[in-house]
C-alpha cells in the first residue's frame, strides 16, 4: 500500500549517521544520498522506501504529533537489536522491546530519533 516514507531532519549528516546505524538491523541500507536527502532500501529492491530529507520548503523540520513509522522485523531478536542500535545512536526510549496487547504475537519496541520522530520495529511472528 505504501510506496515510500519520508521524514524531515534539521541535520542530514547527523540523521544519516543515526539511520546508517539503525536501519541495517532490519535489512535496509543507504542506497542514495545528496545534500538534501538520504534514501534507504532493502537489498534487491529497485527503489528507496525510506527517505530522510531536509524540508523542501526550507523551513524547520518538526515531528508529527501522533505520527509513527512502524518497520517490519523478521524476528523478535531483530526488534531487540533495532532498539539497542537506536538507543546507542542517541534515540530516546519510547517503549522497550516486548509483547503488546494488539495480538498474541505483536512484539515491538519504540524510540524517537534525533529529530523527535517516533519509530517502531514490530515482529508479528511467534517466538
Amino acid at each position: 500500500m505504501l510506496l515510500y516514507v519520508t521524514l524531515g531532519t534539521n541535520d542530514l549528516y547527523r540523521a544519516g549517521h543515526f539511520y546508517d546505524a539503525v536501519l541495517p538491523v532490519l535489512g535496509y541500507r543507504r542506497q542514495r544520498s545528496s545534500e538534501e536527502e538520504i534514501g534507504y532500501a532493502a537489498e534487491g529492491d529497485t527503489r528507496c522506501r525510506f527517505w530522510v530529507v531536509t524540508p523542501f520548503n526550507r523551513r524547520r523540520a518538526t515531528a508529527g504529533n501522533g505520527a509513527m513509522i512502524a518497520l517490519a522485523a523478521e524476528t523478535r531478536a531483530d526488534v531487540d537489536a533495532f532498539h539497542a542500535a537506536a538507543i546507542a545512536a542517541g534515540a530516546v526510549d519510547e517503549g522497550k522491546p516486548g509483547l503488546r496487547s494488539y495480538h498474541a504475537h505483536f512484539y515491538a519496541a519504540y524510540v524517537r530519533d534525533l529529530d523527535g520522530h517516533k519509530l517502531s520495529a514490530v515482529c508479528e511472528n511467534p517466538g
